[in-house]
């Protein structure tokens, strides 16, 4: 069974093409620049790499170039776009909807209806999806929602002290989001390290999220009601009293929408430092003496820092902290900060180690109580499998 993940944005296709249950990665590609008048389209197959450029004027089109590479007689991988089982998508907010669903009415109307809560990931995904539906309609689509890895959040940790009706009226609850991101490492953890063991995620990348989780099961996540919420992103604000909105409106003479599109898209790093929301700027920005730079470092770091305290408290200690995405990942100096004078928790990091550590590796020292590891992490495959299973239970029914 083949399963083709996309990853959109509002002018780009990626994909990643498995073989499923293997989890075997066949391919992986994308078309870039959508609706200009060429098109960048990428493929690579097994090392072997081609960029063409194409016309994709919308998203459809974009997926029907990259069908057509796939199924190219010299360099594809496939012999009709026919065996392609499913196009799945890693949606992100569908409020009450949640699991892996195949994309329909209720769940293109539900997704709608979060739009401006999600306004970075819905609406391209519900222009693609529509567009898919319309004009690949022998291809199934399918949505695995990030929400899903979080159902398993006590109601402590997801009712906000609102009145209740809200959130049964309204979905007014904390969802939390990179479900796929921490399920993986949930995941790999328990087959690194074996099953059972109290681990704190720390997925830290353009956007950023820690959970707390126990036997492989989502205990608490620092996203709530939205993915502007928990820490400072990119570009998004992450935690901010609300109350400071009317006072806003007042002074500035901006509208509710004009501060709300300020919070999403001009806050986070970018909106401290003035100068990029790119971890990478940032910190040669820092090293150079830019002050600015230094406060959004030190403010995300401190956002983590809280979160993981509180986390490291829920599960009554840790086994593991594991850091991912591509600040996690590729950034020692925010590991090191993260981890700084925390001896006392018996969290201990190897600074050479850390420094030099790629892929897979583990970066505490021996005297460290708790585990800390670096897993880059695998969301496409997570939805493939989501999906895989989807396709096959509703096959035996």
């Amino acid at each position: 069974m083949k399963i083709l993940v996309a990853n959109l944005g509002s002018t780009s296709f990626k994909y990643r093409l498995f073989e499923m249950p293997e989890a075997v990665e066949l391919a992986r590609g994308g078309v870039e620049r959508i609706g200009s008048p060429q098109s960048v389209c990428k493929i690579d197959i097994g090392g072997r790499r081609m960029e063409l450029l194409v016309s994709a004027p919308d998203h459809s089109a974009a997926v029907r170039r990259c069908l057509e590479q796939l199924t190219d007689a010299e360099f594809g991988c496939l012999k009709s776009a026919a065996e392609v089982a499913a196009i799945a998508f890693k949606a992100v907010h569908g409020g009450s909807i949640s699991g892996v669903r195949r994309v329909d009415a209720e769940v293109l109307a539900t997704m709608e209806e979060f739009a401006d809560v999600a306004p970075a990931h819905n609406p391209p995904y519900l222009a693609a999806m529509r567009l898919l539906s319309e004009r690949l309609p022998e291809i199934p689509l399918i949505a695995a929602f990030e929400t899903d890895f979080h159902r398993t959040v006590a109601d402590c940790h997801r009712y906000y002290a609102v009145p209740y009706e809200w959130a049964e009226k309204w979905s007014i609850l904390r969802w939390g989001f990179h479900g796929a991101s921490h399920r993986y490492i949930a995941e790999r953890t328990a087959e690194l390290l074996g099953p059972g063991k109290k681990i704190i995620s720390c997925h830290l990348g353009g956007s950023s999220s820690l959970c707390a989780i126990r036997d492989g099961r989502s205990v608490a996540t620092s996203m709530g009601f939205s993915p502007q919420s928990g820490l400072p992103q990119t570009n998004r604000v992450g935690d901010f009293d609300f109350f400071a909105l009317p006072l806003l409106m007042k002074r500035s003479g901006k509208s509710l929408e004009e501060l709300l599109s300020d919070l999403a898209q001009r806050s986070g790093l970018l909106g401290l430092s003035g100068r990029s929301g790119d971890l990478r700027d940032l910190e040669q920005a820092a090293a150079e003496g830019d002050a600015r730079a230094r406060l959004a470092l030190d403010v995300f770091v401190a956002a983590v820092r809280h979160y993981l305290g509180a986390y490291f408290l829920e599960l009554g200690g840790a086994d593991v902290i594991v850091f991912t995405g591509g600040i996690g990942e590729n950034s020692p100096q925010i590991r090191a900060a993260v981890c700084r004078n925390l001896e006392a928790l018996g969290i201990v990091l190897d600074p050479q180690a850390n420094q030099t550590a790629r892929g897979e590796a583990a970066v505490h020292d021996a005297a460290s109580r708790v585990q800390i590891r670096l897993i880059p992490t695998n969301e496409e495959l997570i939805v493939a499998r989501q999906a895989a299973r989807l396709l096959a239970e509703a096959k035996r029914c």
